[in-house]
């Protein structure tokens, strides 16, 4: 049975030009102790299916308009009140927001945010959340522990700042992880660093993670499966091999070829033309069909196919093509 389950989420956000769909009937689940990786373009709706999954909305005017969020022995997280989903964030599903600074609280020290998570979930005291606090952070490898407990976060660098974050999402050792672009901004050694600390976390606890990120790189360096997502939209879903090796959809295979040395040899790189549709009043049929070198009459009318696989496989796909040109040659 899958850990978390989702389906046809439809997630709306209000503003002065109208209501836009950022998600518009995703689906995918995730295994238990599997890394899985959601990628695509700025504004394609991955961020927003992630908030959804705790209603995380910062404010803004949003609302999840309909589909399910099943989490194995929980329920459905869509239809839950805020009093229910505060006893799940942190207990069953904790967070990584893409900037650590921002996720921190200015003022206050380090060590009392970690144990402030721990103490309003557990009965504990404060010098034995203070303790636990203490050995979360040598478990994130955050050097002199003892010391950071006592700084605040801007004396921290980048990557201290995550590592401390992540403490944070481990602090009651989650079933899942959701890592909303953990390594924005974070030089490469230190990306490095973090991306191995999550696949190390799941090796030896079997928390499962989804990981949102822009970069092909990094979901080949540590998911296990992946959901490619275009203007609100899942469009491509498999094992991480099946998606980069034998691409299936139009748009992931433009991906890839718009990318350096997929293919072992010089050639030239192909850009995206165009930009993704407006998510207030998007084109009908296939979404992508405007940019698609390979698209058809049919693609720009009707509603798309949902994800359908290829052959007796977990590989999954939404475009009516049954065979697309191999733009990565």
């Amino acid at each position: 049975m899958s850990l978390l389950s989702i389906r046809d989420l439809r997630t709306e956000f209000s503003g002065p030009a109208g209501i836009a769909r950022a998600v518009d009937g995703v689906s995918f689940d995730v295994e238990p102790g599997e890394i899985f990786g959601i990628v695509g373009e700025s504004g394609c709706g991955k961020s927003a299916t992630c908030r959804s999954i705790l209603h995380l909305f910062g404010g803004a005017p949003a609302r999840i308009a309909g589909g399910e969020i099943l989490l194995e022995g929980t329920g459905d997280l869509a239809r839950m009140t805020e009093r229910d989903l505060s006893r799940v964030r942190g207990r069953e599903v904790a967070f990584i927001f893409q900037d650590p600074l921002t996720a921190l609280n200015p003022t206050m020290r380090i060590g009392k945010q970690i144990a402030e998570v721990i103490r309003c979930h557990r009965k504990v005291s404060k010098a034995e959340a203070r303790a636990a606090a203490l050995e979360l952070l040598r478990e994130v490898q955050v050097t002199s522990p003892e010391r950071r407990l006592d700084a605040y976060p801007h004396e921290l660098s980048g990557g201290l700042r995550q590592r401390v974050v992540i403490a944070m999402a481990l602090a009651l050792r989650p079933r899942l992880i959701i890592a909303d672009e953990p390594t924005t901004a974070l030089d490469v050694t230190v990306q490095d660093q973090i991306l191995r600390l999550l696949r190390e976390r799941r090796d030896s606890t079997g928390t499962s993670i989804i990981l949102v990120t822009h970069d092909l790189g990094v979901v080949s360096q540590i998911c296990d499966r992946m959901a490619v997502m275009y203007a609100g939209r899942v469009v491509e879903t498999g094992s991480v091999r099946q998606v980069l090796d034998t691409p299936l959809h139009p748009y992931t295979r433009a991906l890839l070829a718009a990318l350096p040395g997929q293919t072992g040899r010089e050639r030239d790189l192909t850009p995206i033309e165009g930009s993704p549709p407006g998510l207030i009043s998007p084109p009908p049929g296939c979404r992508f069909a405007p940019r698609c070198r390979f698209a058809r009459p049919e693609c720009a009318v009707g509603q798309p196919p949902a994800l359908h696989p290829r052959g007796e496989t977990a590989h999954l796909d939404a475009c009516i093509l049954t065979e697309v040109p191999d733009v990565l040659a």
